[in-house]
């Protein structure tokens, strides 16, 4: 999505439709590598702990009665007070990502995700920070000198253009990715495919049509980037169709797969959101399937963000509160 698409859900239904470090070769001969993450557009606490009371130990002139001497003559055992655990960390993952844009709270929210990556949708993670940044070439655009400096600076891992095949998004032909798909190549040594918005399974589709291109021409392609929006919010089928989609796109090109945008938004009729505890199952059910598909390398939430005062697929709201959806991603492997 474009920062100016990725500021609040509401703009992706306005026309946008609506992938840390990696292990070597762990999955599908991934390259080895040791660091990994705007829409640049702004989307719109941590609970303080009170320590338990404590009781004041008895004066010694207090009279108490003494337990009677056991027959073996040793007093008997006594145990210290149980304590209660302290909370648990946030689920992390290497896999487990999130699209991020900059709002109030952003860092402390990022922390308690337990995100291992994350991006912008840009080259350059301004007023945003924590470990596993992943750059992004946007769109043509955005394949210029300074950019592509950011990003082999940012390396190791580039995502490609993101969503070419939309008007509201990068718009792009497969010809003019063609054509700048080197100058990624030289930034990269990771390189994801360009992110198309659907579609990514068929014969003759915008992504099929670039990657036969590419291989024509010897181009590289390390990974596919896709994204993945669910209209039907019952969580069983949420999932199945979701894993349907990521297999035939892995049947059709064998490359790993990055799910680099994915959450419960149905665009048929406008916009539309699923309840708090329906997004909030379906985050719970779906990273379970992902984590059981060896093929797909890692995923990012759509997104880290949430709308303060609308519905939305986002995770925390201002001052890192998190949604019911936030409280699943955390607890997700």
């Amino acid at each position: 999505m474009t920062g100016a698409a990725v500021g609040t859900v509401a703009a992706v239904a306005a026309g946008a439709l609506l992938a840390v470090h990696l292990t070597a070769g762990a999955q599908d001969g991934e390259p080895a590598a040791d660091t990994v993450a705007s829409p640049s557009a702004v989307a719109t606490g941590a609970a303080a702990t009170t320590p338990p009371a404590t009781t004041a130990a008895p004066s010694p002139s207090t009279t108490r009665p003494r337990p009677a001497t056991p027959a073996s003559g040793r007093p008997p055992a006594t145990h210290a007070p149980v304590k209660a655990p302290p909370p648990a960390p946030p689920a992390s993952s290497a896999r487990k990502g999130v699209g991020v844009w900059s709002f109030s709270g952003v860092d402390s929210a990022l922390d308690k995700s337990g995100a291992g990556w994350y991006y912008t949708w840009s080259t350059s993670h301004s007023g945003v920070s924590g470990p596993g940044f992943v750059p992004m070439i946007w769109g043509g655009a955005s394949a210029d000198a300074s950019a592509l400096a950011q990003a082999k600076k940012a390396g190791p891992y580039l995502l490609g253009f993101n969503e070419p095949d939309m008007s509201a998004q990068s718009n792009m032909t497969v010809d003019q990715a063609l054509s700048l798909w080197p100058k990624l190549e030289s930034a990269g040594k990771v390189l994801g495919s360009p992110a198309v918005a659907y579609g990514g399974d068929t014969a003759g589709g915008w992504l099929d049509r670039f990657m036969s291109g590419a291989r024509t021409k010897g181009y590289r392609v390390d990974f596919i980037a896709l994204h993945w929006y669910g209209g039907d919010f019952t969580t069983p089928d949420a999932v199945a169709q979701l894993k349907s989609y990521l297999q035939a796109v892995y049947n059709r090109y064998h490359k790993p797969i990055w799910l680099t945008e994915f959450a419960l938004i149905d665009f048929s009729h406008g916009t539309r959101f699923p309840t708090d505890q329906q997004q909030a199952a379906f985050v719970t059910a779906a990273a379970r399937m992902l984590d059981g598909l060896p093929y797909l390398q890692r995923y990012a939430w759509f997104g880290l963000g949430a709308d303060d005062s609308k519905p939305s697929s986002g995770l925390f709201r201002s001052g890192a509160v998190e949604t019911p959806a936030g409280r699943a991603f955390e607890a997700a492997r």
